[in-house]
């Protein structure tokens, strides 16, 4: 694998590469982009693996080979310390519990001795304090060049070590934010980078998606309003409308959340546009907001930060009318509604044409690569969405025995998948299993209902039979410290979706188990996935197994390698839907998975854990 990407990186080519875990990814890329010589990009899913791979990777790698690079490590703005936003917050002093006030004491003393401002280095305050938003910018609220504190400014140091390092590791979310939006991060540092690596490619489609399409949250009216209110009491303390503006565009971002549900949901345009109260409520936001806009281009002269909010609300206006009137076809609306905000986007049904024409402009090497991107060994389906046509392929089996170290298990006698009692049954069908592995298991779910439910018949479960695995649940804690529990007490059952299907690593006998509850298609209600099938269909192809099928494959890989980590591992793969044996195209998916022995009988598993134990 180092050896194909050292020729992708000479010969400047793209290379799509798939290796099964415990190959070495990482070393296989680094190896050969440390000794290119050239600028590398490299790009990760999550901020946790850019952390792992700056701060322990790298230098190992580094040490290895006595390579002579500098490298770099460049976070999106909300990571770093905001000198102007800090002080702000001191003088401001509204705040809601006693707890910020304690946090902002920390951040104002971290901010005078921290290197980096990079506030995964300050452990004391949780990442997802409130307190960061008052003491970090975001692209809305930066000054910029305006700013006091522009030449000490933690972002600003972050981009010029990145533009003079060798190698930059930068997130997904980052690299496309940057290069979409044309930011002076990445857009900046791509025309001298000779190679881009992306490591977790199988992330890119659904993460360039958001970045190539347009959206607007209530998160950056509320954002506004709280800007405005604070430079108001600087910049025009005299002028009284400011902070009873400010106050109505809060009230009507407000109501216009409770025009939804309790609930996060994903909704198409047409069911959101159905709502009685959709329209009147986002009017009324437009209104108060154009009230807002009218009365900061008043006072705009008075200083830098009142310029700045007239400049976002003009900017947050337009955003709002371009997506209400909704003219480009190939964006498909939508809504997201979270616990208090609401996000409407309006995304792309393909990507592929916008991220060919980024790769096509520039004379450089990509590298993609994941342990799931193909399908039994078959890369179209990742290379079609990602517009790589081109592009070479690689794939690399895993050196772990799964024969002998891992089993496969299909339940017999389940309920179809979409029944009403299909969730109970997988939580009974999972109990003797976790029984005979002594628990040391995850329980994957396809939904955060169904983990909700499974969590619940399990806890009964345990009290009703006096078994004392601990049981976790995702949400409990954050996935750090769920992980860190659940390592330690050795014998535990965590219950647990989305987060936990990829990015885990437990190896050893913690995690023997690993219970699946269903195969990880796609929603079919979600308003992207629905158009983008329609449209497959409408040019009469099979959306199915063009997409939805490779989709549940790439998915349910990441699932299923969460169980087997290093060559002393042992475990049994329990995937409780019977659709994997009883439909033609469950073939296609069991043979994407690593080989392992497979079973429908309860004894064989009894049978694997006593001899594992």
């Amino acid at each position: 694998m180092a050896q194909a990407i050292d020729a992708a990186i000479e010969q400047r080519k793209v290379l799509v590469a798939e290796a099964g875990t415990g190959t070495g990814k990482t070393f296989a890329y680094l190896v050969p982009a440390l000794l290119s010589g050239g600028k590398v990009i490299i790009s990760t899913g999550t901020k946790t693996l850019q952390d792992q791979l700056f701060n322990r990777d790298l230098p190992a790698v580094r040490e290895a080979l006595k390579a002579p690079v500098t490298v770099a490590m460049l976070k999106g703005r909300a990571n770093y310390v905001c000198h102007y936003h800090l002080e702000r917050a001191k003088a401001e002093g509204r705040f809601m519990s006693r707890e910020d006030v304690h946090h902002l004491h920390e951040i104002g003393r971290f901010a005078q001795r921290t290197q980096s401002g990079d506030k995964s280095e300050l452990a004391v305050v949780p990442e997802n304090a409130v307190i960061w938003l008052s003491v970090t910018s975001t692209r809305d609220n930066c000054l910029g060049q305006d700013c006091t504190h522009y030449k000490e400014c933690f972002v600003m140091e972050a981009r010029k070590r990145a533009l003079a390092a060798d190698v930059v590791v930068v997130n997904h979310h980052l690299f496309f934010a940057d290069v979409m939006l044309r930011d002076e991060g990445v857009a900046e540092l791509l025309p001298a980078a000779n190679t881009v690596i992306f490591d977790e490619a199988h992330q890119l489609p659904e993460t360039a998606g958001l970045f190539f399409g347009e959206d607007v949250s209530t998160s950056q009216l509320m954002e506004l309003a709280r800007d405005t209110h604070a430079e108001g009491l600087v910049e025009a303390k005299d002028f009284k409308a400011l902070p009873e503006a400010t106050a109505a565009l809060e009230k009507a971002v407000r109501d216009f959340r409770l025009v939804f549900g309790p609930e996060a949901a994903r909704i198409p345009v047409n069911r959101a546009l159905a709502l009685k109260d959709f329209s009147p409520a986002l009017d009324g936001m437009r209104g108060k907001l154009s009230e807002l806009a009218k009365l900061l281009e008043t006072q705009a002269e008075r200083g830098p930060g009142m310029e700045n909010c007239w400049q976002r609300a003009l900017a947050l206006q337009a955003q709002i009318a371009q997506w209400q009137a909704g003219e480009n076809a190939n964006l498909v609306r939508w809504v997201e509604v979270f616990s208090q905000s609401v996000q409407l986007h309006a995304t792309p049904l393909s990507i592929a044409e916008i991220f060919g024409k980024q790769i096509e402009g520039q004379a450089r090497a990509w590298i993609f690569t994941s342990a799931t991107l193909a399908v039994k060994s078959d890369f179209s389906h990742y290379l079609g969405q990602m517009g790589l046509l081109e592009a070479g392929t690689g794939f690399w089996e895993s050196p772990f025995d799964f024969p002998s170290q891992a089993l496969l298990y299909v339940p017999q006698g389940m309920p179809e998948p979409n029944t009403q009692e299909y969730t109970a049954a997988v939580a009974q069908a999972a109990l003797p299993v976790i029984q005979a592995s002594g628990g040391r298991a995850f329980v994957l779910c396809t939904s955060l209902r169904a983990m909700r439910e499974i969590h619940g018949w399990l806890k009964e479960a345990f009290e009703r039979d006096g078994l004392d695995f601990p049981l976790l649940l995702q949400g409990e804690g954050s996935r750090s410290e769920l992980l860190e529990r659940f390592r330690k007490l050795g014998n535990a059952v965590l219950v647990a979706s989305q987060s936990f299907w990829e990015g885990v690593d437990v190896r050893g006998e913690a995690l023997s188990l690993v219970v699946i509850d269903k195969l990880p298609f796609a929603p079919p209600d979600d308003p992207v996935l629905s158009a983008r099938i329609d449209k497959i269909n409408a040019e009469g192809r099979n959306a199915f197994m063009e997409y939805q099928l490779p989709y549940a494959v790439i998915a349910l890989k990441q699932g299923a390698g969460r169980l087997i980590r290093d060559e002393t591992d042992r475990g049994v793969l329990m995937i409780c839907d019977k659709r994997l044996v009883e439909k033609q195209y469950g073939k296609r998916i069991w043979q994407s998975l690593p080989p392992m022995k497979r079973t429908r009988e309860l004894a064989d598993v009894e049978t694997f854990f006593s001899g594992a134990v």
